[in-house]
């Protein structure tokens, strides 16, 4: 049974990371409406000695859990960086040095090298923007729904593109990139589009304005990798299609993650153990 663990207490899930017997490392989630249920896990698992935490929820975590065990607290930005070198490593990435960009509600942005890095930046344009936009332009909150319209939907009912203003004739950039989000809906009669391509045409700004930002960093720190995490990149395929195609025209190379949405409980495990994660 493990006798540390790591807990990442967001704002829908809260991750557990920890050791099995095999020095192995685990995964698991609870809801975060539901922290008894967090508590009642660690009373069966009595082996518990140490419990690292971060995360937005903290606080809410240890009212219910600080009577327990020994609590150590680690800031979230601290941890989730912690955590993304350590799965970049299992993963077989080891760059000198790279940025993170970090898309939850909002996005931050990190320059990290070796085993330092610092916060270059970041912008309010997340998954809050996504939902938000798509809420005021279809009606569509739930973000579940929005995630699988945005796979059905064509932008370019929606997007100038650079072909379309040149009509023919040869781009000097790739016709395909955009000129305009939304711009084609100013210069035609058709007001009406399907909500399926208003959605990829918002989440497509998204995830547009964030590589930009994110390889404009890439460039002032020359950093050819920039890694892609964060909650509203999970089980997202068109947005991250729309980050990889992005970074990859703009010669960067994109790197996402497997399990990046544990980089926080990871961390917070990290940071009370001296065992080797294998």
């Amino acid at each position: 049974m493990p006798k540390a663990i790591g807990i990442d207490a967001g704002g829908t899930l809260t991750k557990v990371a920890y050791l099995d017997e095999h020095n192995e490392l685990i995964l698991t989630t609870f809801p975060s409406n539901d922290l008894q249920s967090v508590m009642e896990w660690i009373r069966n698992n009595p082996d518990i000695e140490d419990i690292g935490v971060t995360g937005g929820r903290t606080e809410q975590l240890l009212d219910v859990i600080k009577t327990m065990k020994s609590i150590h607290y680690i800031v979230e930005f601290e941890a989730t960086l912690k955590g993304v070198r350590f799965l970049l490593n299992k993963e077989g990435y080891f760059f000198e040095r790279s940025m993170i960009t970090n898309i939850g509600t909002g996005t931050s942005i990190h320059y990290m090298e070796g085993n330092t890095h610092i916060r270059v930046g970041g912008t309010g344009v997340g998954g809050g923007t996504l939902i938000g936009l798509s809420a005021l332009t279809t009606g569509i909150t739930d973000y579940n729904e929005i995630r699988e319209m945005a796979t059905k939907g064509n932008r370019e009912g929606v997007d100038l593109l650079v072909k379309d203003i040149y009509q023919g004739m040869d781009t000097p950039i790739d016709g395909h990139l955009t000129a305009s989000n939304f711009g084609k809906v100013s210069i035609t009669e058709e007001l009406k589009q399907p909500a399926e391509d208003i959605i990829a045409t918002v989440q497509g700004l998204v995830g547009e304005v964030i590589t930009t930002l994110s390889i404009q960093y890439a460039e002032e720190k020359n950093a050819q990798h920039i890694v892609y995490i964060g909650s509203t990149l999970s089980y997202n395929e068109h947005l991250a299609q729309v980050i990889a195609n992005y970074t990859r025209t703009k010669k960067h190379t994109p790197v996402f993650i497997n399990d990046h949405g544990f980089s926080g409980a990871v961390g917070a495990l990290l940071n009370i153990t001296e065992y080797t994660i294998v």
